[in-house]
């Protein structure tokens, strides 16, 4: 089955990602698609919802905001040869940012 997905999905598109699994489905002699066949799916050619709200996320003004102010951070520490600051701090209030918009 591995085979026969690698070599038929080839050709496959995003397009094709909601129907992929009946695809699957007559390749296995008619036997019903399972879960794991429609998560292969959407792991190979869907994108991830979460990512896509990540990124709209990302250009809101909080996030841009948050985002230079670790920017910031990270030349200010990479300038340096010696310092205990690490952008932690700046690092979680842009994944917070990001992930709670």
């Amino acid at each position: 089955i591995g085979l026969r997905l690698s070599v038929h999905t080839g050709n496959l598109g995003r397009q094709e990602c909601e129907t992929f699994p009946y695809y699957l489905a007559s390749e296995l002699n008619g036997r019903p698609h399972s879960a794991i066949s429609v998560w292969l799916c959407q792991l190979a050619f869907c994108t991830d919802p979460l990512t896509t709200v990540r990124e709209h996320c990302e250009q809101l003004e909080k996030c841009v905001k948050a985002r230079e102010r670790l920017e910031l951070c990270d030349e200010r520490v990479s300038s340096r040869s010696q310092t205990e600051e690490d952008c932690t701090e700046e690092l979680f209030d842009f994944l917070h940012a990001r992930d709670h918009c």
